[in-house]
């Protein structure tokens, strides 16, 4: 479910909507979503002073339930 809400919005801000891919890590016990984006979207993605992926990462983790409370959310550039 937090994979799809993050592929959706990620897919609304970027100009190459193809090229996003989203996928579920988990490292060292702690669950991760990776948004790779292309290097030219990463700037859209993260906004002026990080604003864009700090509304991103808050609307993910509000909506994904208990599970996703300690999730993490990295972008990534292809």
């Amino acid at each position: 479910m937090s994979e799809e809400l993050l592929r959706v919005l990620a897919r609304a801000l970027v100009e190459k909507p193809d090229k996003v891919v989203v996928t579920r890590v988990q490292r060292e016990g702690i669950n991760m979503l990776m948004l790779e984006v292309a290097p030219e979207d990463v700037g859209r993605v993260i906004g002026k002073q990080g604003r864009i992926i700090k509304a991103i990462r808050k609307v993910v983790r509000t909506t994904g339930g208990p599970a996703a409370k300690g999730l993490i959310v990295e972008v990534v550039s292809r």
